[in-house]
């Protein structure tokens, strides 16, 4: 079987969460561009539209769709699965991509409220937690499925607190909470799905620029072994090998994509 045919997503159907983000719209023209369906679920439903009509016209294809989504919701989320089960007959992945916080979120450390703290390990964390048991349910009585985490190299190291300045400050500590706790999650399931051929990986990356202060890429530049600072396209590949057949033997696994930097 050529490379090819093995990336073909052609026929299948794909539910990225926080598909209207940065890192989401990067995903969704992907699949488009490799025959798959994208399912573009977002909580933001202008936006969420507004991607479906600007990758839609790009690729000239009818292969994207939205749907609303709490990942906090159980409700939301069985009506969301039983609306794409009807609608396609099938759901071939899950790709957890969505990055909700509350309006507090991002204070140092000793500004950080203990109820701050645990609603966002709840929005984030939690809701991960639940979309993964929604949908894999739903894979299990399918007999297949595939989910992908999206973490951080902040869920396998601290920060590298000489990056950052009293004008910006360095990564939450509940961000590195979350994804570490993401990581584990995904290798967990990974186990306990065993015997029911439903895979569970997840991608780490680096730092993804978006417009951060020059002074900042330029440190953390000096700290990775080539490019620096990641674009938002540069996880494609990465989740492309996930999405496919040839990484059918792959499960349990955490792959780091961040130039070095976590050396």
């Amino acid at each position: 079987m050529s490379l090819k045919k093995n990336f073909n997503l052609s026929g299948k159907v794909y539910v990225i969460t926080g598909g209207a983000g940065l890192l989401g719209r990067e995903f969704v023209k992907t699949i488009v561009e490799n025959k798959g369906t994208a399912i573009i679920a977002d909580k933001n439903e202008a936006l969420g539209l507004k991607v479906k009509k600007r990758i839609s016209k790009e690729f000239n294809s009818s292969k994207v769709d939205f749907v609303k989504i709490d990942i906090n919701s159980k409700n939301k989320l069985n009506n969301i699965i039983e609306y794409l089960d009807k609608k396609y007959g099938r759901i071939d992945a899950l790709i957890n991509n969505a990055y909700p916080k509350n309006k507090n979120y991002g204070k140092s450390f000793f500004d950080i409220e203990y109820k701050d703290f645990v609603q966002n390990l709840e929005m984030h964390l939690g809701g991960y937690f639940l979309t993964s048991q929604k949908f894999s349910k739903y894979f299990k009585k399918q007999g297949y499925g595939n989910i992908i985490n999206i973490c951080s190299i902040y869920g396998t190291i601290v920060p590298r607190f000489g990056l950052y300045d009293e004008n910006f400050l360095p990564t939450p500590i509940e961000y590195i909470v979350i994804k570490s706790g993401i990581i584990h999650l995904t290798k967990y399931m990974a186990k306990f799905f065993q015997g029911m051929n439903i895979r569970v990986n997840s991608i780490s990356p680096g730092g993804i620029y978006d417009k951060q202060p020059e002074n900042f890429v330029q440190k953390y530049k000096k700290l990775s072994i080539n490019k620096g600072m990641l674009n938002a396209n540069d996880l494609n590949g990465s989740l492309l090998f996930l999405l496919s057949d040839m990484s059918k033997y792959l499960n349990g696994q955490n792959i780091i994509v961040d130039d070095g930097f976590s050396l």
